[in-house]
């Protein structure tokens, strides 16, 4: 299916690897012109050469900015005044028990996972309304409706996102601009892999025991019973990004593996 995204101009967040860099790569495989994002000068250029790798003729360039911080937003906007596709994937995660978890990194879970989308948001949103299209995408988590006990924090960030995201679609009522979040499950990303790969040596047992763990104690009601692919996640934002998603609006857009038991 041509998703009829050929032209178009995207910034994905946090998007030199994980869910982000597959979104990234799927979007430039539809012909959009796709701006990568990073904290590292080095690591955009890694994942600009990467993507290249895969689409050889894809328009690929990348800006350098912590967007956890106001000063990395206006770097962006400044560089990158407008644009088609706002993909808000920046995030973090950490299991933490809740009292361990202090002031500080309530506040930085708070920057970096919410205030980024937001700041963002509130540029390009007025201009893609006066444009009379645009789509902006918060990539939120099935934590956002099912609060993981051991990363309170994450959960709150992501059920902000959701919220925010309703409310930014509200106030497009009528417009040719959508506002969605996609939920996530737990996903293969390079940070999940690290995390269970010292786990599982931890508790000297082999990774896909400690996988099969990992569904069948702390995500029972996995449908899926397995990590999610990066590029699972991508498909679906690439659809919400296109001109075909019209109708989809406002909407928590689940790809989590039916994590989540409820009908909606």
């Amino acid at each position: 299916m041509d998703l009829l995204l050929a032209g178009k101009t995207a910034l994905v967040t946090g998007s030199t690897a994980g869910i982000g860099f597959a979104i990234a790569t799927e979007l430039a495989r539809e012909g959009v012109a796709v701006v990568l994002n990073g904290r590292s000068a080095a690591g955009v250029a890694d994942a600009q050469a990467r993507l290249l790798a895969q689409l050889p003729t894809a328009n690929v360039s990348g800006i350098a900015a912590d967007l956890a911080t106001a000063a990395g937003c206006q770097a962006v906007i400044e560089a990158h005044p407008q644009l088609d596709i706002l993909v808000n994937n920046l995030g973090i995660f950490d299991p933490v028990p809740f009292e361990a978890i202090g002031d500080e990194e309530w506040q930085r879970f708070f920057d970096t996972n919410v205030m980024s989308g937001v700041r963002l948001s509130r540029h390009y949103l007025p201009l893609m309304k006066a444009a009379n299209w645009g789509r902006i995408v918060f990539i939120s988590s099935e934590s956002g409706v099912n609060p993981p006990t051991e990363m309170v924090h994450y959960g709150m960030s992501k059920a902000a996102e959701l919220s925010i995201s309703r409310g930014l679609a509200q106030s497009a009522a009528s417009t040719g601009v959508t506002v969605n979040a996609v939920l996530p499950g737990p996903t293969r990303t390079e940070g999940v892999s690290e995390f269970f790969a010292k786990l599982a040596a931890e508790q000297g047992i082999d990774l896909a025991e400690t996988e099969r763990r990992f569904f069948a104690e702390a995500r029972p009601t996995s449908l899926l019973k397995r990590f999610i692919d990066p590029t699972e996640v991508a498909a679906l934002v690439a659809y919400v990004c296109s001109p075909r998603a019209a109708a989809t609006n406002g909407a928590a857009l689940r790809v989590e593996g039916g994590i989540l038991s409820s009908m909606c």
